[in-house]
């Protein structure tokens, strides 16, 4: 009995360290309302390995609709609308697309897409952008949601429309 005590231990001790490895630099966002809107949440970014698991909660949003958010190469959000981030982060000169596909701004996020209750979330990991620094890094940059859907097809901006929340992604 005490055998296997502790050799459950020792898988459990093993486990909690392969999982803390794999994690690395965070940062989050707190993303407020822009001027007339309503739209809130919160964002984390965690370094793993090559890639950055992206996790945000929205709230607030037109039930049933998609938003468009992506990453802002500014974090200001003290223009009101939003417009103080400037545009996509995009460090290496991409065209606006589908975040599922190679070409791509750093910046360019999955939609949100918003339920019954107002609310969304996206949690997926992401390549070409990072945490720790450099110039895919994307502490220090705005995260803004959008009013419409991303057409991920219009330069630069997917046609998104107006900037309904905004925040600053920073470290820890």
């Amino acid at each position: 009995m005490k055998t296997t005590l502790i050799t459950v231990a020792v898988a459990v001790l093993l486990a909690a360290c392969q999982t803390s490895a794999q994690t690395g630099p965070r940062a989050t966002a707190k993303l407020e309302p822009t001027k007339g809107n309503t739209a809130s949440g919160d964002a984390t970014f965690e370094q793993r390995g090559s890639r950055v698991r992206v996790v945000i909660v929205v709230q607030g949003l037109k039930p049933g609709q998609e938003h468009g958010i992506h990453i802002h190469e500014v974090g200001d959000c003290s223009s009101g609308d939003g417009m103080s981030t400037k545009g996509h982060f995009n460090p290496f000169g991409k065209p606006h697309g589908n975040p599922s596909g190679p070409e791509r701004h750093a910046g360019d996020l999955p939609a949100l897409k918003a339920g019954t209750d107002g609310r969304a979330r996206i949690d997926i990991e992401l390549d070409i952008i990072t945490v720790t620094a450099g110039s895919a890094s994307v502490v220090g940059r705005g995260l803004v949601v959008h009013a419409d859907p991303d057409d991920y097809k219009t330069q630069p901006t997917g046609n998104s429309g107006a900037r309904i929340a905004c925040g600053v992604i920073r470290e820890g």
